[in-house]
């Protein structure tokens, strides 16, 4: 057990092992918080100081600039007063400036029509590599447009072969034969089982989970959907949203993916893969085509907040052990409170009976004083007795003490003088 006394009150209690390792724990979990603070608080002031450092630097260099360009412009003035002094004192001068001013724009000129030409060859260059780029485009989606038909002909084929029942079993078995093919390679923690679980009245038919170091990040309860087109009922993907989403909650799954070969010239849904969380949260539509695809999808996005999700875990570990350890506290001082309501009813009781008890006591002590003044009153009428005031009064009594005292004088004995030392 450890002690623990409190900083306001100065109460001490004492809490076990485990306790005061929270305690502990919560104190230092505090002060990494507290130190993480201010290590950003540190960081910002730096980098707001080497900012301010970064900015008066380039205003210095603007400034030196600044100055260098004023610099040349006086130079170029200067240079341009002496050339004017020299055209106005000599023409000749004037006219071999000019000639060679011109030569100068011509060669400018010159050197702008080539560059001119240099910027239209570059433009049609990148008119024929733009051209290209869109015949890539449309051949690339030509291509994947055949691709689609193809895969669209496939499965109406498929279906055309096969019974109601056939199709959607093989949908399934398509589904579990391309996951179980990528199983030890790309999943090989992963749990991928059909959902025989129908306590609850339905059904999926997949569920894929997996965790890490006992977290589950990633959870998806899949629906595989699939008809002939003989079929008199023709079923829309909308028709199994809701059972597909109470069986995902039932379930606690994260993510509800259909893979659906229904609506097969819907375009909507042979774009790829298609998100109706505006209808359901966190559910998908796709092609079988896509059903490795979104696992991994799905799996790499929450393989990225696996860090985030232990956080809260951990989090949630915290404020449970702070929630026991409230409870705890609590007990302690209800239990406190109560043995001290006890404690403080008996010591009233004593206190009260110990006053009846000094009381008592005083009365014992006022009885004894009065009797002890009583004997100093017989003592003192004990020491004041003698013969003369026994025999006031009694004349017979008197005759005999002084033939007494007769027969002592005789003897030489004086009975009063002996009764009056006595």
């Amino acid at each position: 057990m450890q002690e623990i006394r409190c900083p306001n009150c100065g109460e001490v209690f004492a809490v076990d092992e485990s306790g005061y390792a929270q305690i502990v724990r919560q104190v230092r979990d505090k002060e990494f918080e507290k130190e993480i603070r201010r290590r950003e608080t540190d960081l910002t002031e730096r980098k707001d100081s080497e900012l301010k450092l970064a900015r008066m630097e380039q205003k210095q260099e603007f400034d030196r600039t600044l100055s260098a360009k004023d610099a040349q412009l006086f130079e170029k003035e200067k240079a341009i007063e002496q050339l004017r002094a020299r055209l106005s004192g000599n023409e000749t001068e004037k006219k071999l400036a000019v000639s060679q001013a011109v030569q100068e724009k011509e060669k400018e000129l010159s050197g702008k029509t080539a560059e001119i030409a240099e910027l239209k060859s570059r433009l049609a260059n990148k008119e024929a590599e733009s051209e290209l780029r869109e015949r890539s485009l449309q051949k690339q989606y030509e291509d994947q447009l055949r691709q689609k038909d193809e895969l669209i002909g496939y499965y109406k084929d498929f279906k055309a072969r096969q019974s109601t029942k056939m199709v959607g079993e093989s949908l399934e078995q398509h589904c579990l034969n391309q996951f179980n093919s990528l199983r030890m390679t790309a999943f090989p923690a992963a749990y991928f089982e059909k959902d025989n679980d129908s306590r609850t009245g339905s059904k999926g038919d997949f569920i894929f989970r997996e965790a890490a170091d006992g977290t589950e990040f990633i959870s998806i309860m899949f629906e595989m959907k699939n008809e002939m087109d003989e079929t008199a009922t023709k079923h829309k993907n909308e028709d199994f949203f809701r059972e597909l989403d109470k069986d995902r909650r039932e379930k606690k799954c994260e993510y509800a993916v259909l893979v659906s070969l229904l609506e097969i010239d819907n375009e909507y849904y042979n774009n790829g893969i298609v998100d109706v969380s505006y209808k359901y949260e966190k559910m998908y539509v796709i092609r079988p085509q896509f059903f490795i695809p979104i696992i991994t999808l799905l799996r790499n996005a929450a393989l990225g907040s696996l860090a985030y999700r232990r956080e809260l875990e951990a989090v949630r570990y915290q404020q449970l052990d702070i929630l026991q350890f409230e409870e705890n506290m609590n007990a302690f001082k209800e239990g406190f409170a109560r043995n001290y309501r006890l404690a403080s009813d008996k010591f009233k009781k004593a206190v009260d009976e110990i006053d009846k008890t000094i009381s008592s006591l005083q009365k014992m002590k006022d009885y004894l004083l009065s009797s002890e003044n009583n004997l100093r009153l017989a003592n003192n009428k004990a020491e004041d007795l003698s013969i003369k005031k026994l025999t006031k009064g009694a004349p017979a009594v008197k005759e005999m003490f002084n033939e007494r005292k007769c027969a002592g004088a005789e003897k030489g004995e004086d009975i009063y003088a002996r009764d009056s030392q006595n």
